[in-house]
């Protein structure tokens, strides 16, 4: 069994510097961390593996210095890794991103099961883990909370629908995107990460990706584009009432009417 498991580097806080001319965020020197849907979708697996057996291989796409993500997953149990990394890739929306990523996927080894987070914590889209599964053809499944086992060629899966819980067997190869309630990710180990320690990162460029058109790489291959990014400005002056509940709630229907939003 081979398992991809697709990650990426996201801001550590809430602070962060953007780029008003090209409408993205500015990635390097960021404080950064592994996106945490990912790392659920890591782990998830890192535990097939060891049901299974196999291998676990990583891919990301960002600057240089996302290959820090790339050894933080040797030390959760991923075997390969594989960053993406290259001018060409900048500024990729959400389609444009998908497409990178499965033409590196299709470089790889055969995937049996490739697995996302459902979405990142600096985009929020949950589109790229089922483009990628559109662009390669396969099956997919989101919001998967629970693998329950690959038997006969086929994966068994719960899927949180938000008004319930659906059941789904999917044949191999195919996509699972996985939210936060599928496992609780484990603490990287010291000892993985000694012995992985001179382990190398892939870095591939544009050039690694021969079969792939280089129109669809990061702004040139993005159909939609951001307008305008901008920090949020903060609330202004805050007010403490004191009152019964009717001096209170009539009190508000006055400053609402006052605001002009009644």
């Amino acid at each position: 069994m081979h398992y991809v498991v697709c990650i990426k580097q996201v801001p550590e806080g809430t602070e962060v510097a953007i780029d008003e001319e090209k409408g993205v965020l500015k990635r390097e020197g960021v404080e950064s961390k592994l996106n945490i849907y990912d790392a659920h979708a890591l782990e998830a697996a890192v535990e097939l593996k060891e049901r299974y057996g196999g291998t676990v291989t990583v891919l990301s796409m960002g600057p240089p210095q996302a290959e820090s993500i790339i050894r933080e997953a040797y030390a959760l149990g991923a075997d390969q890794g594989y960053l993406l990394s290259d001018r060409a890739f900048a500024g990729a929306d959400t389609l444009a991103t998908s497409y990178t990523l499965s033409e590196a996927i299709r470089r790889l080894p055969q995937a049996d099961l490739i697995l996302c987070g459902m979405q990142t914590t600096d985009g929020d889209t949950a589109q790229v883990g089922p483009g990628i599964a559109e662009l390669l053809e396969l099956p997919h499944v989101s919001y998967v909370s629970r693998i329950n086992r690959i038997s006969n060629g086929a994966v068994e899966v719960e899927a949180d629908m938000g008004d319930g819980i659906e059941l789904l067997k999917v044949g191999l190869p195919c996509l699972l995107t996985v939210t936060k309630a599928v496992n609780q990710p484990r603490l990287p180990s010291f000892r993985l990460k000694k012995a992985r320690q001179q382990r190398e990162v892939n870095i591939w460029t544009s050039q690694d990706l021969p079969e792939a058109n280089p129109a669809c790489f990061g702004l040139s291959g993005s159909p939609t584009q951001v307008e305008r990014i901008f920090a949020p400005t903060k609330a202004g002056e805050k007010q403490l009432w004191q009152g019964t509940p009717q001096e209170l709630s009539q009190r508000l229907v006055e400053k609402l009417k006052e605001l002009k939003y009644l």
